[in-house]
């Protein structure tokens, strides 16, 4: 009897320690716009190969928005009502958002934005990439290409998300510098490859033999554009043509040829912002994430700042085998 006394005593210490273990860990979740495309993609999957996840030091959920602002806070509110430590955000609308995050803010729950931006004062911290620049980079590489003449056309983003409200600004800002050049369409393609690829065959036909240049906000509406030439017949060469993001298909793109590309650290975005919210629940935390030291420009600070900017590179055909590379 007295042997199993102890073993049950025993048995119960090591419920009650494994119990105390899974309370610690910190339980994060991650509520991104969507995951249907590549980039998205490549930005959970760095997350979920942070050094601490994959150490076990800390539970990450990721949940998918579907595109909608409304599921988002739907998930919010899941995970305020299941006790989540702390949230990253990637918002589909710059001004719906702010609601899921006064509710998590109203729970005490920190929430750290990464990639696209909420108009609210309550995120705790902030890590992306400069829209507005990268808007103006890609399209002033288009109206180099043209001589700054000629019609072009703009392929956006979700409307009311920050990337296309900002991408827009940049690109606006470069065709300022052109005044010459005619914006002949311009309209959303949601991010998606198809949508952009039906956008630019209508627009062939409209335009027959009129279009210079393509502006798109991402690269797989500029791969979209390019499928819709190819389709029609026409040569891609024939057409200046960029994107952004740096997906795996337009730095294919860019080594055949066919376009420009700015690549966007999504794996810095997502690995960033998950330094900044364990350090948010165990304030003797220290970054794990190897992104601090490739972008030196970009420190630390005790994750303490309220900004952190991750820098651009433009996809060249000097770089386009190693960054294929660390596809692999």
């Amino acid at each position: 009897m007295k042997t199993l006394m102890k073993t049950m005593t025993l048995a119960a210490v090591l419920l009650s320690s494994t119990a105390a273990v899974a309370q610690d860990k910190p339980k994060i979740g991650a509520a991104v716009y969507g995951l249907n495309a590549e980039f998205m993609q490549l930005w959970a999957a760095a997350l979920e190969d942070h050094p601490a996840v994959k150490d076990g030091l800390v539970d990450v959920t990721i949940f998918d928005g579907r595109y909608d602002a409304l599921v988002q806070q739907e998930q919010f509110e899941t995970m305020i009502t299941q006790g989540y430590d702390a949230i990253i955000f990637v918002p589909i609308d710059i001004e719906a958002g702010a609601e899921a995050v006064q509710l998590a803010h109203d729970a005490g729950i920190p929430v750290f934005g990464s990639n696209t931006r909420v108009n609210s004062d309550l995120l705790n911290a902030y890590v992306g990439s400069d829209d507005v620049q990268s808007g103006y980079m890609e399209a002033k590489y288009v109206l180099d290409q043209i001589g700054c003449t000629g019609n072009v056309v703009v392929i956006e983003g979700p409307i009311g998300q920050s990337a296309q409200i900002q991408r827009l600004e940049g690109n606006e800002k470069a065709l300022a510098e052109c005044p010459d050049v005619e914006v002949v369409e311009q309209q959303t393609a949601n991010w998606s490859r198809a949508e952009a690829q039906t956008l630019m065959e209508n627009w062939l036909t409209a335009h027959p033999g009129d279009i210079a240049g393509v502006i798109g906000q991402n690269d797989e509406m500029a791969l979209g554009a390019i499928e819709a030439i190819k389709a029609a017949g026409l040569s891609v060469n024939d057409f200046a043509i960029a994107g952004i993001d740096g997906v795996t298909d337009a730095l294919l793109a860019v080594k055949a040829d066919e376009m420009a590309s700015i690549l966007q650290d999504g794996a810095a975005q997502a690995q960033g912002a998950l330094d900044l919210a364990i350090k948010a629940v165990n304030p003797d935390y220290e970054p794990m994430s190897k992104i601090w030291e490739q972008y030196p420009d970009m420190p630390w600070n005790g994750g303490s700042d309220k900004e952190y900017n991750v820098p651009w590179t433009p996809v060249t055909l000097e770089n386009v085998d190693a960054l294929l590379e660390m596809r692999q």
